[in-house]
């Protein structure tokens, strides 16, 4: 874990990185958080600088994915980017695309994103999660190639599992608001209940 913000948490979690903390934190790299036999491993793009800061996926304050998780029914209440045994228990993993941290999303190269789908596909042929959720649209399609993707299924698989396309629940992402985030991580998790349902394999999805 990067050395600074991240040693120094209060009740909610990691304290708010200084501006010069987040320009320090360009490049940095999060762990991934991952188990075995995960219902879903998401996958974000590449982490933001406060999630580089403070070394965990998913900090920033303006990200919509805890609520949206909440809100779905993958967990009982909003999760803290801190409780990671938490998102592990829920049957969730987290990884990026692109491991390097920085300010933008746009900021990492198509290069980058195709070189992660091979490094995607590694990570899980090795952890078997029942599905694989790319986090974006237009990451997604680069990193593919499959120009016409859409929120859902996939025609494909990701290292063995099952692939999924979700939205950016980026802040930014002005169109899709959390009501209908959450219809689509909600349409995920009915999937993987339903496929745990058929295999007889517990990776507990959601709440």
């Amino acid at each position: 874990m990067p050395v600074g913000v991240a040693a120094v948490s209060g009740p909610a979690g990691p304290l708010r990185p200084t501006p010069a903390e987040l320009q320090q934190a360009y490049g940095r790299t999060v762990p991934d958080l991952v188990r075995p036999g995960l219902a879903v491993l998401l996958c974000g793009i590449n982490p933001s600088l406060w999630s580089g800061a403070v070394g965990l996926h998913f900090a920033s304050p303006s990200n919509r994915l805890w609520p949206t998780l909440h809100a779905a029914g993958w967990t009982s209440r909003r999760l803290l980017p801190h409780e990671t045994d938490d998102i592990l228990a829920a049957g969730l993993g987290i990884t990026n695309l692109v491991a390097r941290a920085t300010a933008r999303a746009d900021e990492v190269t198509d290069d980058e994103l195709r070189a992660g789908l091979a490094q995607l596909q590694a990570l899980a042929t090795r952890l078997r999660p029942r599905f694989v959720a790319v986090l974006g649209l237009s990451s997604y399609r680069i990193a593919t190639g499959e120009r016409r993707a859409t929120v859902g299924l996939q025609c494909r698989t990701v290292g063995g599992s099952h692939a999924w396309l979700l939205p950016n629940p980026s802040g930014l992402n002005a169109s899709w608001q959390l009501p209908r985030l959450a219809e689509a991580y909600g349409a995920l998790r009915e999937a993987a209940i339903a496929s745990e349902a058929r295999n007889g394999r517990s990776g507990s999805a959601g709440a």
